[in-house]
């Protein structure tokens, strides 16, 4: 019986840790995590989103420029409400530890069939790196495909 005991402690042990994100809840003062989607053969203003999310804030660029592969977006960031970034701070929360780890900064074909890209970009503790990510998840890692609908659930909540 003990024995039992001690194996289905261990075991509860290992999965609750298996499933901890390196992340923090709460951005620090210097971190943040820019999100949004692009399209290129689209017309108006939905078809480039980018939102900056900061530890107390959330931002939107009014640029709305296709983002490159090459460096790091530019954006012109103006606030949003208090209650639009409560319904997207948790958003880091579902961030990919495996997407720090990613060592190229495409991932598929972004918008390569008109079916649209994101553009991640992460500030973290001194690191900063940025992604773009296809919206075809057939071309992506199934480990990316829960954060892919987090974020465009998250953009939508804001359109």
């Amino acid at each position: 019986m003990k024995r039992t005991y001690w194996a289905l402690i261990s075991v509860l042990i290992y999965l609750l840790s298996a499933c901890q994100n390196d992340l923090p809840v709460e951005l620090a003062d210097s971190d943040y995590l820019i999100f949004g989607h692009f399209y290129g053969e689209c017309g108006g203003e939905s078809c480039i989103e980018i939102f900056k999310l900061e530890q107390s804030r959330l931002l939107e660029d009014k640029n709305d420029k296709y983002p490159s592969a090459s460096d790091f977006y530019e954006g012109d960031y103006v606030a949003l409400t208090q209650a639009q970034f409560a319904s997207v701070r948790d958003l880091v929360d579902s961030f990919p530890d495996a997407l720090r780890k990613e060592t190229s900064r495409v991932i598929g074909q972004p918008d390569a069939g008109d079916w649209g890209g994101l553009y991640i970009e992460l500030n973290y503790k001194g690191s900063r790196q940025f992604w773009l990510i296809d919206q075809a998840k057939r071309n992506v890692p199934n480990e990316y495909h829960s954060f892919i609908d987090k974020v465009n659930e998250k953009i939508k909540l804001l359109q």
